[in-house]
């Protein structure tokens, strides 16, 4: 009995000990008051899309590897967003609401950690951790203003919807990839990896400069943008395709700038001019190669068979035109004439 007792004494003085404590600090468990640029943050945070376990698994299946392809040939492009075509891309230049371009929307997922970018190599993009870029290396590189907030791991990047950049990013540079798919002999072209150009005017009079800032994953910005709407028509203002459709569909306009081959050269130097008449021809030049082997896989119908349909056909339409001629009327034998006739009385 007296165990029984002594536990249940000590159970009531730490009872009473933890409710003195309670007392003496009243604001222990009481919420605490956010600051204006946290709940900042925490909005854009809440306004993202964020992926889930079943959009992961989808992006997982859709992200084929095209190295065990039979065929397939990679080629570069500029996509120029100040061409009518491609400018869902950009617009709006600020973000209004929920709705922002395709740069504002990859910049904050970077701020918050969701996606990586890769370091911008002359020739060649390596995806590994050693080319990962630092976020912070980026705003520091490209001078865009911020503040931090926390420490370590747990650091968020607050900046302002006016200090992004996303109304100077008026290109982008696209690797996509044709190639054909023994397994289910479908010919089809993807989007690996997109780059944004920063244009700056950096000289009054000068040209504005291209600065290549970092190179993105496709397959990791696509379970974001698979959730993005954009408008891209004038005549129709309902936003009815996504940032992924856009790609998918290959609805952008892009001049091809590379292709992959064993000098690494831009098509410039394999052409060795710079002249855009003859940048323009091997362009066609190539893209002329891209449907001529997709037209080559397949079985071009027999051409005999096509010929006797075609010639049934006119059989059968000749045959409507013509007209009926009349048969020659036989002439009846005239009663006047002598000739004996028989009887047709039979006889008996």
């Amino acid at each position: 009995m007296k165990p029984f007792y002594y536990i249940a004494c000590l159970f009531l003085t730490c009872m009473v000990v933890q409710n003195s404590i309670a007392q003496n600090n009243p604001t222990q468990n009481r919420p605490q008051r956010r600051t204006p640029q946290q709940q900042r943050a925490s909005a854009a945070q809440d306004s993202l899309p964020s992926i889930t376990v079943r959009a992961a698994m989808k992006n997982q299946e859709q992200s084929k590897n095209v190295e065990n392809m039979v065929w397939f040939r990679e080629i570069y492009r500029n996509v120029d967003l100040n061409k009518e075509n491609n400018s869902a891309l950009y617009f709006p230049a600020q973000p209004i609401g929920d709705r922002m371009n395709l740069f504002t929307l990859v910049f904050k997922l970077m701020s918050q950690g969701k996606i990586h970018g890769y370091k911008y190599l002359d020739g060649r993009e390596v995806f590994t951790e050693e080319y990962k870029l630092n976020f912070e290396d980026i705003l520091k590189t490209y001078q865009v203003l911020y503040t931090t907030q926390g420490m370590g791991a747990n650091v968020q990047y607050i900046i302002n919807d006016v200090d992004i950049p996303g109304n100077e990013v008026t290109m982008y540079m696209l690797k996509e990839v044709s190639f054909f798919d023994q397994a289910t002999g479908m010919y089809n072209s993807k989007v690996l990896a997109i780059c944004p150009m920063l244009v700056r005017q950096e000289d009054e009079f000068g040209e504005p400069t291209r600065t290549p800032m970092f190179w993105l994953k496709y397959e990791d910005i696509r379970p974001y943008i698979s959730r993005s709407y954009i408008m891209t028509s004038n005549l129709n203002n309902a936003l009815t395709y996504t940032i992924d459709d856009f790609f998918n569909k290959r609805m952008y306009d892009g001049d091809i700038i590379k292709t992959t081959n064993m000098m690494n050269q831009s098509l410039a130097q394999q052409i060795k001019s710079n002249d855009p008449a003859i940048l323009k021809h091997a362009q066609d030049s190539i893209e002329n190669q891209l449907k001529l082997f997709e037209e080559k896989l397949w079985v071009p119908k027999d051409t005999t068979i096509v010929t006797d349909k075609k010639k049934s056909k006119d059989e059968k339409k000749s045959g409507k035109e013509e007209t009926k001629t009349e048969k020659p009327k036989e002439s009846k034998p005239d009663k006047s004439s002598t000739a004996p006739t028989k009887s047709v009385r039979r006889t008996r």
